[in-house]
């Protein structure tokens, strides 16, 4: 290259480089969008008591699709209120106390600054010779989840992005560590039951096991495993020629918050040399409470378990984790060796997610996690869970007692089913409660989901909010009394 072509060269890269700045705002520019921020984060942390649970919209006002991506950067002021308005407002208010639907997430301002903190920060979590604070501060929140479920020494996992690829991990996990072939598939048999979130099924077809038997074992009057049934399947399978292999039990189910018999499940995998893993995404952090740890009693027995600390732990969405009880056998199913990673290899006394999950590139998310458990403490989050047992027991009980209202079994944790069965019905219950949550939802004080169990309507009330409490449950059973009386 000539000296003239290097100037001309040295003179674009300066002039693109200014350019460019524009991706980079000075101090000055950074507070002004920071305090912009700050200004709608507080408005809106101060309004949750007053916003509705559940806000209709019709799609063609809110969603972005032919919105025009610019050339040219716009006004921050216009981009904060399409944020407010158009992305936050419609739909469903997860961090609402009346949001009793889905099992709630989310919310807590210490966990948004811990966010905020580990994206200015950008800090890779995923080797642990990259990023050694990062990777060690993950490691010693799964130590500490571990120990919460009774896993010993050789146990280990990693943060994952939420329960269906902790699930899906896990499942792939179980495949190789119970030495499964390709040749085998077709004989294979997973034991669960009809509540087993569907992720489950998904992960299985994931891991290449489409063509493996599902045995849904019979569940008792609560929508619990019968254990019983399960050591029968079990056996009559290996006489029929099948390879048993996997049992997945429920630490609280999504649609009933069932929690199977972990300890005698346990004690026949132990026995019949199957993997046991327990999905407790929604139930596993009661653990913190006596009552939780009571009717968790065998969660210990498994070889692995999900859980979501974005559900228990009141945590944003994107914040799950696996545990296994011998994390070599995730190592085995997930480690890796690239050339151009070679200089991140590093002797340490314990595995960088990266070996030990399906993600390289990830998002350091334990900084959401630990900075709450370190400002507010364990027991900040325990009281806030005893409460939400307590509550939903609370709920059931009157709804037990109103008149026209039909409960499902009482609350094993914090979610319970119920529907409206009026005096005036035709005969279609269903359409009855069909009608009860349309009108609720364009209410949108609250919001309850629903779902069917041998093709009968039912509310489902799941108690996780950290902002639900006894004035939110109060205004639930008025606000329901209200509508059925419209109704009816």
């Amino acid at each position: 290259m000539n000296q003239e072509s290097t100037i001309q060269m040295r003179k674009k890269l300066i002039s693109l480089a200014k350019k460019a700045g524009a991706l980079q705002p000075d101090s000055q520019e950074r507070m002004r969008l920071e305090a912009m921020a700050t200004e709608y984060a507080e408005r809106f942390f101060d309004s949750l008591p007053h916003q509705k649970a559940y806000s209709a919209f019709d799609a063609k006002d809110f969603i972005f699709m032919d919105d025009a991506i610019p050339e040219e950067g716009q006004s921050p002021s216009q981009l904060f209120k399409d944020v407010e308005n158009r992305v936050v407002r419609p739909g469903l208010n997860t961090v609402s106390g009346k949001h009793f639907g889905y099992i709630p997430g989310g919310g807590l301002a210490t966990s948004a600054i811990g966010d905020y903190l580990a994206a200015v920060t950008n800090r890779y979590a995923g080797v642990y010779s990259i990023s050694p604070g990062a990777v060690s501060l993950e490691t010693r929140l799964v130590n500490w989840m571990c120990g919460l479920m009774g896993y010993g020494a050789n146990s280990g996992g990693y943060l994952a992005s939420g329960g269906s690829i902790a699930n899906f991990t896990a499942i792939v996990t179980a495949r190789d560590a119970s030495g499964l072939k390709a040749a085998d598939y077709s004989k294979a048999v997973v034991y669960l039951t009809r509540q087993t979130h569907h992720c489950v099924d998904r992960a299985l077809n994931m891991a290449g096991l489409r063509e493996c038997t599902r045995r849904y074992v019979l569940m008792d009057n609560q929508f619990r495993m019968k254990s019983d049934e399960l050591e029968t399947a079990i056996r009559q399978d290996r006489k029929n020629g099948f390879i048993p292999w996997l049992i997945v039990g429920s630490a609280g189910s999504t649609d009933t918050g069932a929690i199977d018999p972990l300890y005698e499940i346990g004690e026949i995998a132990k026995n019949q040399n199957l993997w046991f893993h327990i999905d407790a995404a929604y139930g596993g952090f009661f653990m913190l409470t006596e009552s939780g740890q009571q009717k968790l009693r065998g969660i210990e027995r498994s070889d692995s378990v999900v859980l979501d600390p974005h559900k228990g732990l009141f945590l944003p969405y994107g914040t799950g984790a696996l545990l296994v009880k011998d994390v070599k056998t995730l190592a085995r199913s997930h480690g890796f060796s690239a050339n151009y990673l070679r200089d991140t290899e590093m002797k340490n006394t314990f595995y960088s997610p990266a070996e030990i999950s399906p993600e390289l590139s990830r998002h350091f998310r334990g900084l959401r996690m630990w900075l709450p458990l370190k400002l507010h403490g364990v027991k900040a989050f325990r009281n806030s869970l005893e409460e939400k047992l307590l509550l939903s027991q609370y709920l059931w009980e009157r709804l037990n007692e109103t008149e026209e209202i039909e409960t499902g079994p009482p609350p094993q944790l914090s979610v319970f089913m119920f529907r409206w069965k009026p005096e005036t019905d035709d005969g279609d219950t269903n359409e009855f409660n069909k009608k009860l949550h349309q009108s609720l939802l364009e209410d949108g004080r609250i919001f309850l989901s629903t779902t069917r169990i041998d093709e009968n309507f039912f509310f489902r009330v799941a108690v996780l909010s950290v902002r639900t409490h006894l004035q939110e449950a109060d205004l639930l059973l008025d606000i329901l009394k209200e509508k059925m009386s419209e109704i009816s």
